[in-house]
């Protein structure tokens, strides 16, 4: 378990080491190298920028889940000598398994990240899980597990760290909602006729966040909000009608949270990453931050808006599946992952994205999953649905 004294270096894990969230990680770990240290990097099939990482953070274990990129990284001369190589998912899983390791940091994108997860909380590691798509396809198993081990899983997302520091210390039984916000995207400011023309260039323009590509277009969409919400409902054991989200353009507040006497607290920071890492690896201490904080000798002016759910059908159809519960949101995020990547390869249009969801969510049973195995299966299904629904959107 992870070392609570303030003294002690906290040794970190991270999954999805060349990704954005891993980006934001390295620059809270090298602004903390007394409170914070890197013994386990993994990615994809960048090696080269893997290796750059290791030899900047002297890290001991690296893993490519490619293993093609994991026999060219061995035979390459780019790690140190004496660098420990894991491979595969089995490599993944290794390394969230660390002996040495604290805390796993899950920035993985979509379904890959589960294995490792539960490999790490049944290690009795700390989770820091900025990777949502593991809780919305098999959340209930997820938390299920961290409650028999006794495991931490601190939300990396900013949204969701925002809720946990709102309620950090009440009692939940006093929470009537939670509102997350929500920037509207590159095309929050576009009128809707135009969105039939967007390009994946167009969509990969977020205002104020730089994240990788397939969390952009989920921006643009508010299909990313609509995970956030599946996950908040898992994460603090909250009832559908208890999450909902706002549209903020600032991306200042990240959430807030209402209680039944009618306060409403909320979470405030700049629209960088780095504030709930730094919050999920060092908690419960305070520190000095990377980035600066808001100033408020300058005018700051912050704005809120419903959600217009027919602008922003993937929203509605998120919230429908925590209604309808079981394999329901596991099939939304399939489906999603499905639609995204065809709208990236100039495949189908930008709004044939929530017309591939809404097919798919209707042509699968959504049975409340007895196991693990049924919600993979589920999964599978709903990929090779979405796939067929592709076909008839295509350019």
């Amino acid at each position: 378990m992870a070392n609570s004294s303030t003294t002690s270096r906290k040794r970190i894990v991270l999954l999805g080491a060349t990704g954005s969230i891993g980006d934001n990680t390295l620059r809270v770990i090298a602004a903390h190298p007394d409170r914070l240290e890197l013994v386990g990097i993994a990615a994809r099939q960048d090696r080269v920028k893997l290796a750059g990482i290791a030899k900047k953070f002297r890290v001991p274990h690296v893993a490519l889940f490619d293993e093609d990129a994991g026999m060219a990284a061995k035979a390459s001369g780019d790690f140190a000598p004496g660098t420990k190589f894991h491979s595969g998912m089995a490599g993944l899983i290794e390394l969230a398994q660390l002996a040495e390791a604290d805390i796993v940091l899950v920035a993985v994108v979509g379904t890959t990240a589960l294995e490792p997860t539960l490999a790490a909380i049944a290690a009795k590691k700390t989770i820091a899980l900025a990777s949502k798509e593991i809780l919305v396809l098999a959340g209930k198993f997820v938390m299920a597990a961290a409650k028999e081990h006794g495991v931490q899983l601190r939300p990396v997302d900013s949204e969701h760290d925002a809720v946990s520091q709102c309620i950090d210390g009440q009692p939940h039984k006093g929470v009537r909602r939670i509102m997350l916000t929500a920037s509207g995207g590159a095309f929050r400011d576009w009128p809707v006729e135009r969105l039939a023309h967007v390009t994946p260039a167009d969509a990969l323009k977020h205002p104020n966040w730089s994240m990788g590509p397939k969390i952009t277009v989920d921006s643009a969409t508010l299909a990313n909000k609509g995970l956030e919400l599946i996950e908040a409902q898992c994460l603090f054991g909250l009832k559908p009608e208890q999450c909902d989200a706002v549209l903020h353009s600032q991306s200042i507040v990240h959430c807030l949270v209402e209680y039944k006497d009618g306060a409403m607290l909320a979470q405030m920071c700049p629209p960088s990453m780095t504030f709930a890492i730094q919050h999920a690896l060092l908690y419960p201490d305070r520190v000095n931050g990377v980035e600066a904080a808001l100033d408020f000798t300058k005018t700051l002016s912050l704005d809120f808006q419903p959600v217009d759910l027919v602008r922003f059908p993937m929203l509605r159809l998120a919230k429908e599946t925590m209604v309808t519960g079981g394999c329901a949101p596991a099939v939304f995020n399939a489906a999603n992952e499905v639609a995204v990547a065809a709208f990236l390869a100039k495949q189908i249009p930008f709004l044939a994205i929530p017309s591939v969801v809404d097919s798919t969510l209707q042509l699968i049973n959504h049975q409340e999953p007895a196991d693990l195995s049924t919600v993979l299966r589920c999964d599978g299904e709903a990929r090779r649905i979405a796939q067929t629904q592709l076909l008839q959107f295509k350019f």
